[in-house]
């Protein structure tokens, strides 16, 4: 089964869940070279809630967010490797700045960030709580990044 889902299937995952009792969480970011942290991040979020949709960000959103030079991946292929965790159940790319586009579409229970955010500091969660869903954050301490990884490799990265 194919875990990628189009943004106009969100309300539909939405109102399965809420017709079996289960819980949605929202997880999102840009997964180019996908790392531990990542992995982390992820299976924190899916610790939370009964259903994990993963929201990638598109190559144009990376690049308005990170700039020239990225994503190293292409968004098909970051949401193939995203897609094949067990921890995800469904992925979609999403081509806004931000997220909130894909949460006013499934209005998630959670909506769950890294801990380089509180759930204070999550920009979306001012979104999230207008419906009655809460701001989470999960994963281990922000000790990896890809903007790292990509310094560490330097001259040696190739385009």
């Amino acid at each position: 089964m194919d875990k990628r889902v189009r943004q106009a299937d969100l309300p539909a995952i939405r109102a399965r869940a809420r017709r079996a009792g289960k819980t949605v969480a929202l997880a999102n970011g840009i997964f180019d070279l996908f790392h531990v942290g990542h992995l982390r991040y992820l299976e924190g979020a899916k610790a939370l809630a009964d259903v994990l949709v993963v929201a990638v960000n598109s190559d144009a959103s990376t690049r308005r967010n990170k700039g020239p030079g990225r994503p190293v991946v292409p968004e098909a292929e970051r949401a193939e490797i995203v897609a094949a965790l067990a921890c995800v159940d469904h992925v979609v790319v999403f081509g806004s700045k931000t997220v909130v586009p894909l949460i006013r579409k499934l209005r998630p229970d959670l909506h769950v960030k890294g801990t380089d955010y509180t759930p204070e500091t999550i920009p979306e969660a001012a979104e999230v709580a207008r419906y009655g869903g809460r701001a989470a954050v999960a994963g281990d301490p922000k000790n990896h990044s890809t903007t790292d990884l990509l310094r560490k490799l330097g001259p040696r990265r190739r385009r």
